[in-house]
């Protein structure tokens, strides 16, 4: 895949050279580093990069994710638990902390965080150290890589993300600007995702007909580079040729003039959709409170 080495990263999207200027340096610190960008622009792909080229590049590479994980979970996920230390916790149970020793652990949408355990998380930064569920405390070795979206820094504004915890892992961050401000990358991005499919499906290298190129060089691609690879993927799946036709996707097509209503219950349709229907996320990418997203959902009959 794109991106699963710092060099392959850059020679896809050479764009990204000055935006990464000093990574390869950075990974081979002990240092936290946060990686911002939109959901498909590479970001896990970067954090797999730094592990690779750290000196812990031997050790575990384990990630955990705060939005999929209940948030009355999630600490005990994180650190792990002694046996007693709740009811159901019949034994010991290690955490990502302790699976992650001597290699790196990846915390994917840091901005999910539970309250709760941001104070116990900056001190796993801070000192090394951390204590499970009804344990002892104990030190931590293991190297720190977030992700977050960009609205990481309106969560601490808000108060929902601690500005102590934020700028401890802002010493060294990263910025993965979206498709659309880097179209130029496009082509080559295209060409290296089409030499791993061909490499996984077994087949020759295809090439795009030259009316895929038409539109997709003027699409905003909302997916990012996600998008691409998917639809690259489909294609090939049906396809047998040598050539690859791809279909604009329905919202490529040129928009028809409509109320500022209807485009903006479009536009929380959109927003819901990729927060997979999760209504603060929601909310805070639309820039309103829960309160506003729900009169407006009422408002314009959205379910």
């Amino acid at each position: 895949m794109v991106g699963e080495s710092l060099e392959e990263l850059l020679q896809a999207s050479p764009s990204l050279a000055e935006t990464l200027r000093g990574i390869d340096l950075a990974a081979a610190t002990q240092t936290p580093v946060l990686i911002l960008g939109e959901s498909g622009t590479g970001r896990s792909a970067l954090a797999r990069a730094i592990h690779r080229h750290s000196p812990r590049s031997s050790g575990p590479l384990v990630e955990i994710d705060p939005g999929v994980v209940p948030a009355s979970l999630f600490e005990s996920d994180l650190f792990g638990y002694r046996a007693g230390a709740f009811t159901g916790a019949e034994s010991n149970s290690p955490g990502r902390v302790e699976l992650a020793r001597l290699g790196t652990l990846v915390l994917d949408h840091v901005e999910a965080l539970p309250i709760a355990v941001q104070p116990k998380l900056l001190r796993l930064l801070a000192e090394q150290r951390y204590a499970p569920l009804g344990g002892r405390d104990r030190r931590a070795d293991v190297r720190f890589v977030a992700i977050a979206t960009p609205d990481l820094r309106r969560r601490v504004d808000s108060g929902a993300f601690r500005a102590d915890l934020f700028f401890r892992l802002e010493v060294l961050a990263f910025h993965l600007p979206p498709l659309r401000r880097r179209l130029a990358d496009l082509p080559t991005l295209v060409q290296s995702l089409l030499v791993d499919l061909a490499h996984r499906f077994g087949r020759p290298i295809p090439k795009l007909t030259e009316s895929s190129w038409a539109w997709m060089s003027d699409y905003s691609w909302p997916g990012n580079l996600r998008q691409v690879r998917n639809l690259l993927e489909r294609q090939m799946i049906l396809s047998t040729g040598d050539e690859l036709e791809l279909p604009p996707p329905s919202d490529a097509v040129e928009l028809q003039p409509c109320s500022l209503a209807e485009l903006e219950r479009e536009h929380i349709l959109r927003t819901l959709a990729h927060t997979r229907g999760h209504q603060g996320r929601a909310a805070e990418i639309l820039g309103i409170s829960r309160k506003a997203l729900w009169e407006k959902r009422k408002r314009f009959d959205i379910p």
